[in-house]
């Protein structure tokens, strides 16, 4: 019996993986084993879905920011099962496939919430929940040694969905009050419906491997669930909002990288300008969100990527955000705009958008690129700066690589995608005088503020010289190419 073996000289059995004792415990058939990783696909296809959909008309930096790593974190898990799906004599896979009814119901609610605070308890109090669960019940439900490949893809994923679920706890309380969440007690209850009627209809197909009487759990799983968010379909909104601490949206009042270029000044306030540029890159997430969630029909490995670097380009501003507050700066004072995730959102299509996108990554890497910011950060004497600009100059590498990976396929050729990328940037020429006539900006010049921020930390007194520095965007992109298209 189990608990008579011995192993040698009292060795851990089974290579640490498992008891004896658990191990002799059939588990889960293969047939059983892949309808419920299936599933599990499922939810995280749905969860990535769900977040980089929502990114861009989350008004809250915080959530934007969280939304894109855990939409990068469940396309990793995507992936995973799909290649442990790909392992157990599943061709075809399936993987396409809705696994039940009342699952799609649920996650197309969350998916259409109206308000952040529903989507946040959908999210965090209801869907990771429920994954969360099903992971360990797999855990309990198979063979550790037979089906270990399975688990360690169930162990790997349980850590980071515990990172989630500590997030949105932490979120709802300070987000959703007692009111908030009173109003939306019937829809939270139509979404538990949701699960039961799951419940069910998964133990429907499997019970260890031994399935239902044809049709028992097919009546369960036809029956889905009334709607209530989702009964018209969910819609992107494509337009960026910003919390109450961006301000001025449309500014195009002080042209960064002018000044980062210009030769007459030194490191360290170039730094200052680095640092806006970094925290201003929450547009790319806002841009990509809408690049992924509306271009359908690729293989996963390449929604993977684009998860990927969004949330690079997430993390990019949240290195901006350290940066400033290293230095005491409130980076409110600056002038965060959305002009351009806003233009491209709304006058582009998803290609026209990742054109311009690998266009810009290209230009970042010449010698005056992102190395250039690099030795900026190193010159500056601020080891902070260094590290944000190293490792931003990494980043930017691996964008231009799944840029010639998933983008220049589609245009035939280097020259050519380049060449279109170009185009797509021309198409929304600078908007400077249009958006300060029609009332949007006043353009203020928003670095003399930054600057005294700063010279207050190093204990200088501002340099009349760079304090009046008042170079706009009025006749040049971002790459100082002048908007009629010429250097």
């Amino acid at each position: 019996m189990a608990h008579a073996y011995q192993t040698h000289r009292n060795l851990p059995p089974l290579a640490g993986l498992a008891t004896m004792a658990d191990a002799i415990q059939p588990g889960l058939s293969v047939e059983a084993c892949v309808a419920r990783l299936k599933r599990y696909h499922y939810a995280f296809v749905r969860l990535h879905e769900i977040l980089t959909a929502r990114i861009t008309a989350e008004p809250i930096y915080e959530l934007k920011t969280a939304f894109a790593l855990h939409s990068y974190l469940c396309a990793e898990h995507v992936q995973a099962l799909r290649n442990r799906v790909a392992e157990m004599r599943e061709p075809p896979l399936g993987l396409e496939d809705v696994p039940d009814p009342a699952l799609q119901v649920f996650f197309d609610e969350i998916l259409a919430a109206p308000t952040t605070t529903e989507l946040l308890v959908g999210l965090y109090e209801k869907a990771v929940p429920a994954l969360d669960a099903a992971l360990a019940r797999h855990r309990d439900d198979t063979n550790p040694i037979a089906d270990a490949p399975s688990l360690r893809i169930c162990r790997f994923a349980r850590l980071e969905l515990a990172d989630m679920l500590d997030f949105g706890r932490k979120a709802i309380a300070s987000l959703v009050d007692d009111t908030a969440r009173e109003a939306m007690r019937p829809w939270l209850e139509l979404l538990d419906e949701c699960l039961a009627r799951a419940s069910r209809a998964g133990r429907g197909q499997e019970s260890h491997g031994s399935p239902l009487p044809p049709g028992e759990g097919l009546r369960v799983r036809e029956n889905a669930p009334r709607r209530m968010h989702s009964a018209a379909p969910y819609v992107y909104d494509p337009v960026p909002k910003r919390d109450e601490r961006f301000q001025d949206l449309f500014n195009q009042g002080v042209n960064a990288e002018a000044f980062i270029y210009d030769a007459a000044i030194e490191a360290r306030p170039k730094t200052l300008m680095m640092l806006y540029k970094r925290i201003r890159e929450i547009d790319v997430p806002e841009m990509m969100a809408g690049i992924i969630h509306q271009t359908r029909g690729k293989p996963w490995e390449y929604y993977r990527d684009m998860s990927r670097q969004l949330w690079d380009e997430a993390r990019h501003a949240m290195l901006g955000e350290i940066g400033f507050v290293a230095l005491g700066i409130d980076w409110t004072q600056a002038r965060i705009t959305h002009n351009w995730s806003f233009r491209l959102n709304t006058e582009c299509t998803p290609l026209e958008r990742h054109a311009v996108l690998y266009f810009i990554e290209q230009g970042l890497m010449t010698k005056t690129g992102k190395r250039y910011e690099w030795e900026l950060g190193q010159a500056s004497g601020i080891p902070l700066m260094a590290t944000i600009q190293d490792y931003d100059w990494a980043d930017e590498v691996l964008h231009a690589q799944l840029g010639r990976e998933w983008y220049i396929p589609q245009l035939g050729g280097w020259k050519e995608a380049l060449d279109y990328g170009d185009k797509c940037w021309s198409k929304i020429l600078s908007n400077w005088a249009a958006v300060r006539d029609q009332g949007l900006t006043r353009h203020e010049n928003w670095w003399p503020g930054i600057y005294r921020q700063a010279c207050r930390t190093w204990g200088i007194e501002p340099d009349p010289r760079i304090l009046s520095y008042a170079t706009t965007y009025e006749d040049q992109r971002a790459d100082l190419k002048s908007v009629t298209g010429s250097a």
